[in-house]
């Protein structure tokens, strides 16, 4: 449980410089774009380098952040650092290192991700931090790639680095590096990776450091200052107007945890008492014997708030201001949300997405239908093997990008892993693993139906051209697909298919580890859309019309979900077989997911 203290004015508020806090802002948003360039640049494995996997971070002297990435999936980065090296301590050219989940209280939630952070001094006085974390390739465990849905504890997911002192005052400890790279299948990768973080922090270092010389550690104080409370107003008002005095509650649901127990219901309950905000997760599952379990910072759950409500305001950052947002977090012990150790957490993912649609669907009762139907749960797989043969070791670590939610003016985003993150090209597939990629396009249908439509996931078809290879695939499926709200349709699932269209042809569980593939051997992944927003007759007939053009709907969906009949090869609108149609219109709820229901439970 979290509670915060009762906002109180901020003196540096008062004193700031507005001309000198824009251009501090601005040079900040250089600095955090620059450190991403350079990591991204240097990095070595292709889930930093291509996928985008990773965040930057920039804080205040106290590890409150000022501006990063906008990726809602850590907690406090910097302050568990603290409980093993006071800040009195600390010197420059430190740089100290974690990625132990249970022991930083889900600082990060899950082993791959490697957190690296360094102070900022001005004239001696420690004045600032900055900070990146990417995902590892490999960092031991179980199976290669470290992330098995097989596993039944923490252990089988990696090598565990409780904060530690990487380098003082720019020397590094060799000793505790060499037993992180000699736990990895891949030693050379995890030192390029470990190389591109640490250039990542320096530069951050002497950028910020550059910044506090010319405009004085007070002023940059005092923007920071600035720019954290302006956050939290903004989000604090667009949450007392979403939300009025009372108790919303809602239901979402995780199918499965890899080791058929489930479903795992996810229980949210936002309640409001004049001006104060709760968050009652505590009526959620008991954590799961399989690797779903997210262990919850209550930071995540205000900044997936404090994103949704900044989505109007493209010029406020996401920063300590709305992991304040919330007065208060309930978070039951050894929960879905709060597993005990040793419980495993690889494939958190899935749960963090179903925690997202969660909150969007608190905001959807408690406003009418007024938010964002649910995303899909972004697609992942690994697959091991030897490229030649003789024992030379590959890992292919690829996410594949699904359909988002629709919104209440606009189609949700076709084909996205999770947020930001990016696919990997079939150029880059191509030339760097024993694959070769045939088929890559939008799956139609797969966005929910609406009067804006969800976005589509994709189709992806990968040729193992190595003798043998190991799958592990995971992704949302089952019978809860991401729900369409204000009368719009749910999205459809992810479906695994080894072979289509062959004899052998055969299709796996959602998710799943250890299916061997050969030479010669196609995966086909058919990845899930967005749910839909608003009643799918009400999208315009020549909307529908672009759609089936454009694949993202077929003749058969347009008819069936938006009542819209096509006739000829030119798909031409039949406006009487139309106006009929729509005419035997269904009768909404606010919520559909297989069915339309009015609360999503």
């Amino acid at each position: 449980m979290l509670t915060m203290p009762d906002e109180t004015a901020d003196m540096a508020e008062r004193t700031v410089d507005p001309i000198a806090r824009e251009i501090i802002k601005g040079a900040l948003g250089a600095m955090q774009s620059e450190m991403e360039v350079l990591l991204e640049r240097t990095a070595m494995s292709p889930f930093i380098r291509e996928k985008k996997d990773y965040f930057i971070g920039i804080f205040d002297a106290d590890g409150g952040l000022v501006m990063g990435t906008n990726i809602p999936v850590f907690g406090d980065l910097v302050r568990p650092i603290f409980e093993h090296f006071p800040k009195e301590t600390m010197r420059p050219g430190d740089v100290y290192w974690y990625s132990d989940c249970y022991g930083t209280k889900g600082a990060v939630s899950h082993t791959p991700d490697q957190v690296y952070v360094a102070p900022v001094f001005e004239d001696g006085t420690l004045v600032a931090f900055v900070q990146s974390w990417a995902h590892f390739q490999d960092v031991g465990g179980m199976r290669p790639g470290s992330l098995s849905p097989d596993a039944t504890d923490i252990f089988q997911e990696g090598i565990v680095i409780p904060p530690v002192r990487l380098y003082r005052e720019g020397v590094l400890n060799e000793d505790a590096f060499r037993i992180f790279q000699r736990n990895s299948r891949f030693p050379e990768m995890i030192q390029g990776d470990t190389r591109a973080a640490v250039a990542a922090v320096r530069l951050g270092v002497n950028r910020l450091g550059a910044i506090m010389t010319k405009f004085g550690a007070p002023q940059v104080a005092a923007t920071f200052a600035s720019l954290i409370d302006e956050t939290r107003r903004i989000v604090r008002a667009r949450l007392a107007e979403a939300f009025p005095e009372g108790r919303t509650e809602v239901t979402e649901w995780v199918d499965d945890d890899g080791h058929g127990n489930g479903p795992f219901a996810i229980r949210f309950a936002l309640v409001r008492e004049g001006d104060r905000f709760i968050l009652d997760t505590t009526a959620s599952d008991d954590q799961a014997p399989g690797p779903i379990n997210y262990l919850t910072h209550p930071n995540v759950l205000n900044m997936i708030f404090g994103l949704y409500f900044l989505a109007e305001h493209p010029d406020v950052l996401l920063n300590e201001g709305a992991c304040r947002l919330l007065d208060e977090v309930r978070l039951r012990p050894g929960s879905i949300l709060l597993p005990l150790s040793p419980a495993p957490l690889g494939q958190r993912g899935l749960t963090l997405v179903r925690m997202i649609a969660a909150c969007c669907a608190l905001v959807g009762t408690s406003t009418g239908g007024r938010s964002v139907a649910a995303s899909n749960v972004y697609a992942l797989y690994y697959l091991r093997g030897s490229d030649d043969g003789r024992g030379a070791p590959f890992l292919i670590t690829d996410g594949v990008g699904v359909g988002c939610g629709a919104r209440p003016y606009a189609d949700g985003t076709d084909a996205v892993y999770l947020v930001a993150q990016e696919n990997y090209p079939a150029e880059f597939m191509d030339l760097t693993f024993p694959v070769r990629l045939l088929a890559y396009s939008l799956n139609p249908d797969s966005g929910g139906p609406g009067r804006w439509r969800g976005g589509c996931g994709v189709i992806r078809e990968v040729e193992l051209l190595a003798p043998v290879a190991m799958l592990s695939n995971r992704a949302g499926g089952g019978g809860y697909p991401p729900w369409g709200i204000a009368g719009g349709l749910n999205g459809g699932n992810t479906r695994w298919i080894v072979n289509p269209g062959r004899p052998d042809e055969r299709e796996l569980a959602p998710m799943a580890d250890g299916t061997i593939l050969r030479q010669g051997d196609v995966l086909q992944m058919r990845t899930g859309g967005g749910g839909g927003w608003g009643h799918p007759f009400d999208r315009e007939a020549e909307r529908v019309r672009e759609d089936v053009l454009g694949g993202q709907v077929s003749r058969e969906s347009a008819e069936r979900d938006y009542g819209v009949v096509l006739t000829g090869p030119a798909a031409q609108i039949d406006e009487a077989a139309t106006a009929a149609r729509r005419d035997a219109r269904p009768e909404p709820a606010l919520f559909h997911r297989n069915a339309y229901q009015q609360v999503l439970a």
